[in-house]
């Protein structure tokens, strides 16, 4: 094991301590908000997806459909919800936190052909990681809403780099940029779509992880790669 995912490990015993010492799960009003979040998230992807106008560029060696197998997927948290709705029901595991938030857009996306591994940065880390690098062993896709659960807003996290280097997976980093949306006052500034507007997408090449590569100018380089993908899938609409 990595020094990295050791020290993770470490701190995942901590917080499973916390957890038995005391800390409650979801309350009967969360549980209500939750039912009552995730049912209005998915009908909202189900009733304005299929009026967006979409479109795609690629990088080179990126596929026009999610091919390449197995293959890490990366983007900003912001653009969940036109993302969800381009790329359902090919089965992409999704790392979501154990958070309310993550909690209900696990719920979301598992009802779009998506399927939820629980865990984040901090809490849950080796555990999650784990089960995704068993995903991508056996040819799955792997997806990361990269600077999630709260941010800092378009700063990439390493657990895609984790999992590139000890699976061999390729990452490739894309955003989707919508022409019209209402931008919510949130820490990633979320994007919801306006029915019928134009849509862009934009993948970009594959990123190869060696297993001795650097981690921090792997992680440099990806976080170079999500920031061309945005301003290349923005820069249709300026």
């Amino acid at each position: 094991m990595s020094p990295n995912l050791a020290a993770a490990g470490e701190e995942e015993a901590q917080n499973a301590a916390a957890d038995q010492s005391g800390n409650r799960g979801f309350s009967f009003k969360e549980r209500f908000s939750l039912w009552l979040i995730s049912w209005a998230g998915y009908l909202a992807i189900r009733l304005i997806g299929p009026t967006l106008r979409t479109s795609f560029t690629f990088g080179p060696g990126a596929d026009g459909e999610p091919r390449t197998r197995p293959a890490i997927y990366c983007f900003w948290h912001r653009c969940v919800f036109p993302a969800a709705y381009l790329f359902r029901n090919h089965g992409i595991r999704v790392l979501t936190s154990r958070s309310y938030d993550g909690e209900y857009i696990a719920r979301i996306i598992e009802r779009l052909g998506f399927r939820a591994v629980r865990g984040s940065s901090s809490r849950g880390a080796v555990q999650s990681l784990r089960e995704l690098q068993r995903e991508l062993e056996r040819g799955e896709f792997a997806a990361f809403t990269i600077d999630g659960p709260r941010g800092p807003r378009y700063v990439a996290k390493p657990g895609p780099i984790h999992l590139a280097r000890v699976t061999g997976a390729p990452i490739f980093s894309f955003y989707v940029a919508v022409e019209r949306a209402w931008i919510l006052k949130t820490w990633d500034a979320f994007i919801l779509p306006k029915p019928f507007s134009r849509v862009h997408g934009y993948v970009g090449m594959p990123m190869k992880v060696s297993a001795d590569a650097d981690q921090d100018e792997a992680l440099a380089l990806m976080q170079s790669r999500l920031e061309e993908a945005r301003r290349r899938a923005e820069a249709l609409f300026l």
